[in-house]
């Protein structure tokens, strides 16, 4: 099982320890295929799934096999529910950010425009990463694919509103950082003692609605 061709959206299993597999696809795209399907009808003792760019860890209760591979190998090529299937979180956000007007510059808006391509975008958690209850935001229009900054911010405060590449994201907590920051928001995006933890899980829609 070190690496299948796939009909579909999967492009090879990797057994990953010794009760795990991991996904590999092309594109978010696929991410979403994988995560959709194996939560409508997960595979016998799954336990987790951890989306990432262009990979999917299937965690076990057991030892995979060869009957999970084959499973894998026939998921369907895109995601049945483009919406994601889950209800909208909306953040309330404050855009005053440092970056606001560079982002303005590069994208060739102005900065009400910017503010409004981002409220206008229906956006969907991909994966989580960096840091507890950080979303990876896909649905930015393309014109707002901005590069991270040169020099990454030692300090970033919590609730900072960022682009960076393809993705918008909101900073969990204070932490380095090199995306640019265009707003901020007040909502606890991770609550250890919430269940889940984190707001902003894969597959979860995301609409930003300014405040002043």
């Amino acid at each position: 099982m070190e690496r299948d061709e796939a009909a579909g959206p999967v492009q090879g299993v990797r057994v990953y320890g010794d009760r795990a597999l991991l996904v590999e696809v092309a594109d978010l795209v696929g991410v979403a295929a994988v995560r959709e399907a194996l939560e409508a009808a997960p595979l016998p003792d799954q336990l987790d799934l951890v989306p990432a760019a262009r990979t999917v860890l299937v965690v076990l209760d057991r030892a995979p096999g060869d009957s999970d591979v084959a499973v894998l190998r026939r998921l369907p090529p895109r995601p049945a529910r483009p919406d994601g299937g889950t209800a909208t979180v909306e953040l309330d956000v404050v855009f005053d950010g440092p970056d606001l007007h560079e982002v303005a510059d590069l994208t060739g808006r102005s900065v009400t425009a910017v503010v409004e391509a981002m409220t206008e975008a229906e956006l969907t958690v991909a994966f989580s990463g960096f840091v507890p209850g950080f979303g990876y935001l896909t649905g930015l229009p393309e014109d707002l694919y901005v590069p991270r900054r040169s020099t990454p911010r030692t300090r970033v405060p919590a609730g900072a509103v960022g682009l960076g590449g393809p993705f918008a994201g909101v900073y969990p907590r204070a932490s380095p950082g090199g995306w640019q920051l265009v707003g901020r928001t007040d909502v606890v995006l991770f609550d250890s003692d919430r269940d889940p933890p984190a707001l902003l899980v894969p597959g979860t829609r995301v609409r930003f609605r300014e405040v002043r």
